[in-house]
């Protein structure tokens, strides 16, 4: 199982690659094609409903169709997309594409891969392990965010010292996106018939207090995801790139320091996990990093307001690595692939749905509204978090930890 969490851990690098780029160039893409706030959104939402509906897919199917023909089956999808998206500029031909490739504008590796990926490595290792497992593996991600989130300034770099007309700088970006989705075919194709060793030929039954924690904590994660919908990648590029008129470089160069931020947090969060525990690790590092986040509009220019979103950065992803421990803890071995599912479905679909109103608000009100609108959600969600399962521990914060069976 090494050597197979090893290709997953590869995988996951180079798809955060191509994530973290198109996160930033997204939404600069579109507002160069002269498309406004509105289709901005919903281009950025369509590609969200496609990762969505691949999700509720390979939650419900993966067991029985096997992890590595999903895996190699997703990523064939999102190269067909990313391709056709260099090869679009009407709304219809770019919301398709979107739809398609699954096309991320979050700026963050959030995917129907990633479902059968978190599902398989908790029984690489001990419970005591699982949390720095999840942590390494979103340094990872975030590793390949930063870096391409300085891949989006490509086509500044390519017209300014290469010559070459800014709409075909453009264009050549997403063809270097496309390449980055393919590259984990081939980390796919080398994982072994161990990663099918928890596959199932039916689907698996909840027991009821499984069914019960994941209904309750589906449903927060609904409103979490659906302000984090409003504060996409894609759509705080255009904000920046609207209220201070900086370009792709610098907002690139932005992202790629963000992520680095994101990537260092997550060991501390594992530190911090072991000591005050999963729960409030989540809810601690989230509040204020939602506080943070509300005073960004209010800066007088770019190089105040990168500080506070930086400052931002450093705490709100790390109840990622935890929140991914957590639910993993909470269930059967055997449940773990559909609670995985589950749980990134209604993330997803909150995120699908809320980009569009978010394009609509900008708009409509001013281009700061969604920041407020999902920074308020997330608190809402942090504290509800907390009252409903501050109570329930994982077995490594109840009992000595133990190998898995």
């Amino acid at each position: 199982m090494l050597r197979d969490r090893n290709w997953l851990y590869t995988a996951v690098l180079a798809r955060a690659l191509a994530t973290g780029m198109i996160g930033v160039l997204l939404g600069v893409h579109l507002a160069a094609l002269e498309l406004p706030a509105t289709t901005v959104g919903l281009v950025v939402g369509l590609g969200l409903a496609g990762a969505a509906l691949a999700t509720t897919i390979v939650t419900f199917a993966a067991d029985r169709i096997g992890h590595r023909r999903a895996l190699l089956a997703i990523t064939a999808l999102t190269v067909i997309g990313a391709v056709a998206l260099a090869l679009s500029s009407s709304t219809l031909a770019l919301g398709v594409a979107a739809f398609v490739g699954m096309v991320n504008g979050m700026g963050r590796d959030r995917g129907a891969a990633l479902v059968i990926e978190q599902a398989t490595l908790p029984a690489t290792g001990t419970d005591a392990e699982r949390t720095m497992t999840f942590a390494k593996y979103n340094v990872l991600q975030d590793i390949g965010h930063a870096v391409g989130s300085l891949l989006a300034g490509l086509p500044t770099l390519l017209h300014a010292f290469g010559g070459i007309a800014p709409d075909v700088a453009q264009r050549d970006a997403i063809w270097l996106y496309a390449f980055l989705c393919a590259l984990p075919l081939l980390a796919y194709s080398r994982l072994s018939a161990a990663i099918e060793a928890a596959r199932v030929t039916k689907s698996a039954t909840l027991s009821p207090e499984s069914r019960r924690t994941l209904t309750k904590i589906s449903a927060l994660f609904a409103i979490d995801s659906v302000g984090g919908g409003f504060l996409t990648t894609a759509l705080l590029s255009y904000f920046f790139y609207e209220r201070f008129g900086v370009g792709a470089n610098e907002i690139g160069l932005l992202f790629f320091i963000a992520r680095i931020a994101n990537a260092g947090s997550h060991f501390i969060a594992a530190w911090l996990a072991k000591r005050i525990g999963l729960v409030n690790t989540m809810v601690f590092t989230h509040i204020p990093s939602s506080v943070l986040l509300l005073t960004v509009p209010f800066m007088p220019d770019f190089t105040t307001a990168a500080l506070l979103f930086l400052l931002r950065e450093s705490l709100v992803e790390m109840d990622v690595p935890t929140r991914q421990s957590y639910v993993m803890a909470v269930v059967r071995p055997e449940e773990r692939t559909f609670a995985s599912g589950i749980t990134h479905l209604v993330r997803l679909a909150g995120w699908a749905i809320a980009p569009a109103f978010a394009g609509l608000l900008m708009s409509g009100q001013s281009l700061a509204t969604p920041i407020y609108v999902g920074a308020a959600l997330k608190i809402f969600y942090d504290i509800a978090l907390w009252r409903a399962f501050r109570a329930v521990k994982p077995p490594e914060e109840s009992a000595p930890s133990k190998p898995h069976p």
